[in-house]
């Protein structure tokens, strides 16, 4: 297949998966796998790091007037009822740093599943169970209806269970984020605003994390990186991370106005068929 198409269709992959509770990693290995890319070779690798980076930045710009709110309120609030501990600010940074620090302890396991195939489909599949429970059950209860009412318990119960995310390819870092925010006393809506907020800087540092390990010089002199790259090259990265950014940016819109009046249900199913066909095709080729 042609080098433009196959980065076109990586960055609507990405775009599309980033924000939606059906993980982005799982999915952009699979759609690797089943276009016949080496998923060995340094500059693919490289690749999906950088397609990542046009759904970080889409945040802030959709999130623009709500984040200078925040600012300008720190660190009372809108209403006056916060604190320099529980202003949303804060509690994102706490919620960050409860993400942050599992995953930079069990670092040497983040990264070894990032290839099997049958673990990802294991994560879709058992996802969606929990999401269509915890949606069904816990939906409609929330009584955190704006993220200015979050919680201390709220803001870790949160973080830490993004941090399984990076650890289980194929939870999807979402997913972890609202399930963890509706069994907490977060709406749907809340929730889904909540994960979007965090994920601005633990995206930023993950991703960043990963390109500089990945750019890193080892001990003998080189590193994982695809070495030089030509014209060609930069014109594939460009035309990922521009796909990846529009498209992302249309689906957190859209995604935005879907959860406001129904449910994570349709993405619950989802996540059950997808991860029932990855590990019947994943099984199937192993043998």
């Amino acid at each position: 297949m042609n080098d433009y198409l196959l980065s076109v269709i990586l960055g609507i992959v990405e775009g599309l998966t980033e924000f939606l509770p059906v993980s982005s990693t799982a999915h952009l290995r699979i759609s690797e796998a089943l276009l016949g890319l080496d998923l060995g070779n340094g500059f693919w690798k490289m690749f999906t790091i950088v397609i990542q980076l046009g759904p970080i930045l889409c945040l802030p710009l959709l999130f623009m007037g709500r984040i200078r709110s925040f600012f300008e309120t720190f660190p009372v609030g809108k209403n006056g009822t916060r604190t320099l501990f529980t202003h949303p600010l804060s509690l994102t940074l706490i919620s960050f740093v409860c993400t942050a620090v599992p995953s930079l302890l069990l670092k040497k396991v983040i990264g070894k599943n990032l290839e099997n195939l049958t673990l990802m489909g294991c994560a879709l599949f058992l996802g969606g169970i929990v999401m269509w429970f915890v949606d069904a059950q816990f939906g409609a209860t929330g009584s955190t209806r704006d993220v200015e009412d979050t919680t201390v318990t709220q803001a870790v119960a949160v973080g830490l269970c993004q941090s399984l995310a990076p650890i289980f390819p194929g939870t999807s870092r979402s997913m972890a984020t609202i399930v963890a925010g509706q069994l907490t006393g977060f709406t749907r809506s809340a929730a889904l605003e909540f994960s979007f907020l965090l994920s601005i800087p633990t995206m930023f540092a993950a991703t960043g994390y990963d390109l500089l390990k990945f750019l890193k010089p080892s001990a003998g002199g080189g590193s994982a990186g695809p070495g030089p790259i030509d014209a060609h090259g930069w014109t594939l990265l460009a035309i990922g991370f521009v796909v990846s950014f529009l498209v992302a940016y249309a689906t957190v819109a859209w995604l935005l106005n879907w959860v406001r009046t129904r449910g994570f249900v349709p993405f619950a199913i989802y996540r059950l068929a997808a991860g029932a066909a990855v590990i019947g095709w994943a099984l199937g080729h192993a043998q």
